[in-house]
């Protein structure tokens, strides 16, 4: 259930991380605006992908709120730090712009390193009934996780 938890974190968080770069370039943002950007969009779109699948089990949407907010911060926060560091650590990565392999090989690099420490993470949060553990709770136990694409293996 981690590594699914983790995925479902991953496409949050690259969807984000792609729209914000292209966004912050486009605007000409600078790499500290572009990236405070994409970090804001991942988080907004983690937590929508989470409360797609908690909304259509019925909750109210302050409730659904709750639930994304507890199951995803630390992992999108975990996977945001680490993806990001990738990225500045890579020579070129962030002033190579969108059109540069450079640019998306460090991205796709940073998202799968991201994605493996993240891991860990989410085993040990579960583990002890939190992050997605909180969402599960929710599914009722019907094997009902239309809209949670990410949660296949349990």
């Amino acid at each position: 259930m981690a590594a699914s938890a983790t995925l479902h974190c991953l496409t949050g968080c690259a969807i984000g991380e792609v729209l914000g770069m292209v966004i912050g370039t486009a605007l000409g943002l600078g790499n500290v605006a572009t990236i405070v950007l994409a970090v804001a969009l991942a988080f907004v779109f983690g937590y929508a992908l989470t409360m797609r699948g908690v909304l259509k089990s019925g909750l109210p949407f302050g409730t659904a709120l709750k639930v994304a907010l507890a199951a995803d911060t630390v992992s999108i926060a975990v996977m945001e730090i680490v993806d990001n560091g990738v990225m500045l650590v890579v020579p070129g990565a962030m002033e190579a712009g969108l059109a540069s392999l450079l640019f998306w090989g460090a991205l796709a690099f940073a998202l799968a390193v991201a994605f493996v420490l993240t891991v860990p993470v989410n085993k040990w949060m579960i583990g002890r009934g939190l992050g997605h553990a909180k969402v599960h709770a929710h599914h009722g136990g019907h094997g009902d996780h239309s809209g949670h694409e990410g949660h296949h293996a349990h």
